[in-house]
């Protein structure tokens, strides 16, 4: 960028010895890059966290309301996936449980890429729907709830220690589709941590073993995030910061009718539209976060 900036400085010397319209479109072809690139390194300066550049481990939980849940957790799913390909990151899905009558009642997949939960960890929390629905013959309006949790993987080395006293391991059969999206053998494991209560399933590993590998890694992942939001709770408190940080709080909210409105409740930032959100033009909300 220094480069850049010098090479455009020399051809503002060239414009005071001769006023060509070739160079001066050059010049600010070349500042718009600059500004481009400014603003993504501001941004990724910003990612100072312990996990920041790591991959992440995404969780969406469709909440009360049926089938009207699920086609909303299923709708965010399809938001985080293609905010994913647009981004070039690579998607892996963990575990997938689908609704009775549609959408998915839960979901989990592993986002590999450069700072992906330094990018994703804003997501963290309930998303709000209000729309007509499509599910209801009377055309009536409803508001609908996910949640999404999001974990930095870890490799198993990291300093949180587990007891084998404090976990519940099941295995039980996949209830995936089976084919290109997950197995259905008898290798899927839940694993339960009895002090938190915390509930990892993965199903995507053809063996038992590898299963059971990946699923401690995300309980360690969620271990240590847990660890984070309490180190951040006593700094908020020591700092006379009480704002809300809790996983269960709303974060933002998604109205289709009466009006079209996506609202980040934590930064304010809001766009009128929708659809281009859901198509998972995120980044907005993602950079306000940040800069917050």
């Amino acid at each position: 960028m220094r480069q850049d900036i010098n090479d455009n400085l020399e051809l503002l010397g060239l414009i005071n010895l001769e006023q060509d319209q070739n160079i001066l479109d050059s010049i600010e072809i070349f500042a718009s890059s600059i500004s481009d690139k400014v603003a993504k390194l501001e941004l990724e300066l910003l990612l100072n966290g312990e996990y920041d550049h790591n991959n992440a481990i995404v969780e969406i939980h469709s909440g009360a309301g049926g089938t009207e849940a699920c086609d909303w957790a299923n709708m965010l799913y399809r938001m985080y996936t293609r905010w994913c390909d647009s981004h070039n990151y690579k998607v892996e899905l963990l575990d997938y449980l689908e609704g009775d009558e549609a959408g998915i009642k839960r979901v989990s997949f592993l986002v590999k890429g450069a700072n992906v939960y330094g990018f994703l960890k804003c997501e963290r929390g309930v998303h709000r729907l209000v729309r007509l629905s499509p599910f209801d013959a009377n055309n009536k309006r409803h508001t609908s709830f996910a949640s999404v949790e999001v974990v930095p993987e870890v490799d198993n080395n990291i300093d949180i220690e587990i007891k084998d006293d404090d976990i519940k391991i099941d295995v039980y059969r996949s209830s995936g589709a089976g084919g290109q999206s997950v197995n259905t053998t008898d290798s899927a494991v839940r694993i339960t941590h009895l002090p938190t209560k915390i509930v990892v399933t993965c199903q995507n590993e053809r063996s038992q073993l590898k299963n059971k590998e990946k699923a401690l890694s995300i309980l360690k992942g969620k271990l240590k995030v847990l660890e984070l939001e309490e180190q951040e709770k006593k700094l908020a408190n020591l700092k006379g910061d009480f704002q809300n940080i809790e996983f269960g709080s709303q974060i933002r909210s998604y109205v289709m009718h009466p009006y079209s409105m996506v609202k980040d409740h934590r930064t304010l930032f809001q766009t009128s539209d929708v659809n281009k959100v859901l198509d998972g033009d995120i980044d907005m909300f993602i950079d306000a976060y940040l800069r917050s």
